[in-house]
Parts: structure tokens; sequence; C-alpha cells
């Protein structure tokens, strides 16, 4: 009896399945590597993102002290 131990999976020329435990593999390096530079790409942006919008942050807290300063020296 024939039983390879993956079989091609009918449209997906990357994909194969395992036939001993019936999982779904990708068998395309490139595309998952393609894949995970550009999730590593997007989290980059991500943490930027968050670094400015903590630097943000911080400057208006900072403008809430000096302002307040500025109001007590004018009430002097």
């Amino acid at each position: 009896m024939y039983n390879p131990r993956f079989l091609k999976v009918e449209g997906h020329s990357y994909l194969v399945r395992d036939t001993t435990t019936n999982a779904i593999v990708n068998t395309d390096k490139k595309g998952h590597d393609q894949y995970l530079a550009l999730k590593r790409a997007k989290q980059k942006d991500i943490d930027r993102v968050k670094a400015l919008e903590d630097d943000v942050q911080g400057l208006k807290s900072d403008l809430g002290d000096i302002k307040s300063m500025l109001g007590q020296l004018l009430d002097k």
C-alpha cells in the first residue's frame, strides 16, 4: 500500500499534509521568512509609535508643571 508521509494540498503548491499527525505544513521557507520580516517591521513601528506617545505625554506633563510654576510666580 502506498502511503507517503506528506501529501500535497490541492490548490496550494507550498502546503503539504503530514499523514501521521494530519497537520498542514508550510514548505515555503522564503514566504515564511518574508512574513517574519514583515511582522518584525510592524512591531518596530508599533514600538516607535508607543515611544513617541510616551514622549508626548511626558512633554504634556512637563508643560503642566511649567504652567503651574509660572502661575505661582505671577501670584507673588
